[in-house]
């Protein structure tokens, strides 16, 4: 049976939401944020929702506790299962520039990419220091947050208040983050322990 005959685009509006909610704040919305977002004056429709999304296999309430997403569910379509990840602005592959925080637009990402158990964002790449590491200028790049890295992940630091995507490797006694770039007028950037990491990239997707 396919996804979207088992569901009603209400219950499709549900899990939307909870996806997005437990990805951007790791915990799904409540019962009155349901019946809010989906137009209902009851919280009692909103609950009924929730009981045929758990009848049909697709969230457990355990003792009626907190809404769980399966990892599986049963079926799959392109618009179910998305969830919608926010473009916060540009990050330099070169010199450093900071991105500001401001959502420019939401991009609905499958679930397969970015998974509800972690939190992400997109940046828009700009300049070529990282060309040989398959990021091109004007990519879109999924950032997975996170505030450490494993050696050789391309990650988003913040120096100085400037966010750059480079290299993460480290030494005895330093962290250097390096480009991969064609161009040789980039330069690895040495530090050592304080900086940020904000995340690691996770995709990079050329639209």
């Amino acid at each position: 049976m396919m996804y979207n005959k088992m569901l009603t685009d209400k219950e499709i509006e549900a899990i939307r939401l909870i996806r997005n909610r437990i990805v951007h704040t790791g915990n799904p919305p409540s019962i009155r944020e349901i019946m809010k977002h989906l137009g209902y004056s009851s919280p009692r429709a909103a609950s009924y929702i929730l009981e045929k999304l758990e009848s049909k296999g697709f969230i457990t309430r355990p003792s009626r506790g907190q809404i769980q997403l399966l990892k599986e569910t049963p079926g799959s379509d392109s618009h179910a299962e998305t969830v919608n990840i926010p473009l916060v602005g540009s990050v330099a592959c070169g010199i450093p520039v900071f991105a500001e925080e401001n959502i420019e637009a939401h991009y609905a990402v499958s679930i397969k990419i970015a998974r509800p158990q972690f939190k992400y964002f997109l940046l828009r790449a700009t300049g070529d220091s990282m060309n040989q590491s398959d990021i091109q200028d004007g990519n879109l790049v999924l950032i997975r947050q996170q505030p450490n890295a494993e050696e050789g992940d391309r990650v988003v630091a913040l120096i100085d208040e400037e966010a750059t995507i480079k290299e993460f490797h480290r030494t005895s006694n330093a962290i250097i983050l390096k480009p991969r770039s064609t161009n040789k007028q980039h330069k690895p950037i040495i530090l050592n322990e304080e900086f940020q990491v904000l995340g690691v990239v996770h995709a990079v997707i050329d639209l």
